[in-house]
């Protein structure tokens, strides 16, 4: 174990007025999602064609299906937590007074809200200066009898010299981030009634030690978690925001931003809504699971024979991963009705292309979760590989050393998707995101 860097804070409480502090009132409101690959992202490369975005975003979704399977094998060490593979989508927000603005991954995959601090004993390259606790007067350490402490395990937490929460929180392949757990002042960058919104005394990770196996961008400072965790962003502000949050999400060579929302700006109504179970599982709270029943290939219906929660809804999944067996009997629909011939051979990482061609007519394609049929356009289940002019299903096989089925972003693009945490469902609409 690599050694930690411990210090002692103490720190005043100041009033802070020219803010407007979340109520239980707060009424709802968005923010900027924005994908790794538009060109709006510091990771955007624009030498690469269309075709290797493709298949790089492809790769990334099989880094991250690996790492979601090590998260939920329970063979593995417990101290191992899932992290987005560089992440798919990413949010700006302000820290701390004077605030501070940070770029985030943000996921639904992942709890802990953390960034990188000063003094940092290792840190990975950031262009801006690292967050300072000392230089805001809204922070506060939390000790590590705090009940924010204690949902870390037992061998993912340390006291510090003077009683503070020091946490460690370990991936796979050798990453993590370890530092000081303490509550700061969080807004979003959104205002409502002219006011900036913030949320005060949000706990968080301040990263003294960070170590990340996977590359990141030098503009990236941390991560912003999502997942139904009792650390996430939505669980902590979830009494302000109904426990709510949407998203709609573009195509990711759009120039836009797709929008994340809160509260009842989150709420979908009208008609093509469809709504289905939410299911959350103790021993796995990191995780939105959902119960996909069967798929619907024009007048074919192919049945996953499961219930009780057998696939994640992912928003840092490129892919969608199912069962062998069920993908064997699905694909052989779809290439019935489709009338095609399989290409023989495969770009890496896809099971199932074929050649391309124009006015194409395809069947209908529904994803049958319970009480809620998903109606797929093309965009949500092929890839065109542009070099080899061939179309590729966006959805895979999940590898039997996975055992996990995950829905996919590509399949939710033109979604709203609404989480509603109390309610416990997943709902969705048919949208053209670049309108809302």
């Amino acid at each position: 174990m690599h050694p930690f860097v411990f210090f002692s804070l103490a720190l005043c409480s100041l009033s802070i007025a020219s803010f407007a502090e979340a109520s239980k009132t707060l009424r709802g409101f968005s923010v900027d999602l924005i994908h790794r690959d538009s060109p709006l992202s510091p990771f955007y490369n624009p030498s690469l064609t269309p075709s290797e975005r493709i298949k790089n975003a492809a790769l990334r979704s099989i880094s991250r299906i690996n790492r979601v399977a090590h998260t939920l094998d329970e063979n593995k060490s417990p101290e191992t937590i899932l992290i987005p593979e560089n992440g798919e989508y990413l949010m700006r927000f302000h820290i701390g007074y004077p605030p501070v603005e940070r770029l985030a991954i943000v996921d639904t995959g992942s709890d802990l809200i953390w960034v990188q601090c000063s003094p940092c004993a290792n840190c990975f390259p950031q262009d801006t200066p690292l967050y300072e606790p000392l230089k805001s007067s809204t922070f506060n350490p939390l000790s590590c009898g705090s009940q924010p402490c204690l949902y870390f395990p037992p061998r993912l937490r340390r006291c510090g010299n003077s009683g503070e929460c020091i946490y460690v929180y370990q991936y796979v392949e050798q990453s993590f981030t370890a530092g000081l757990l303490g509550t700061e002042t969080i807004n979003l960058g959104s205002k409502v009634e002219n006011q900036t919104v913030n949320f005060p005394n949000s706990v968080f990770g301040c990263g003294l030690y960070n170590n990340l196996s996977f590359p990141t961008s030098d503009k990236v400072t941390g991560l912003v978690g999502l997942g139904p965790g009792p650390l996430s962003l939505v669980s902590q502000i979830g009494d302000q925001i109904g426990y709510k949050f949407s998203y709609c999400l573009l195509p990711f060579s759009s120039n836009s931003t797709s929008k994340l929302r809160f509260g009842t700006e989150a709420a979908i109504t009208g008609n093509g809504v469809v709504s289905t179970p939410l299911i959350i599982k103790p021993n796995l709270p990191t995780f939105y699971f959902l119960n996909l029943e069967s798929v619907t290939i024009g007048q074919k219906v192919v049945q996953t024979g499961q219930t009780d929660g057998n696939i994640i809804i992912d928003s840092g999944t490129v892919l969608t991963y199912i069962d062998q067996t069920f993908y064997s009997n699905f694909v052989a629909s779809l290439q019935e009705a489709l009338t095609v011939e399989a290409t023989q051979d495969l770009p890496f990482p896809f099971n199932f292309c074929f050649p391309y061609r124009e006015n194409m007519a395809f069947p209908d394609i529904a994803f049958q979760f319970t009480g809620a049929r998903v109606s797929l356009n093309p965009k949500n289940l092929f890839l065109w590989v542009e070099d080899r002019d061939i179309l590729c299903l966006a959805v895979v096989p999940r590898a039997l050393s996975t055992g996990i089925s995950i829905f996919g972003n590509i399949a939710q693009i033109d979604f709203q998707v609404e989480y509603d945490l109390q309610g416990k469902k997943v709902s969705f609409a048919p949208t053209d995101c670049t309108k809302i």
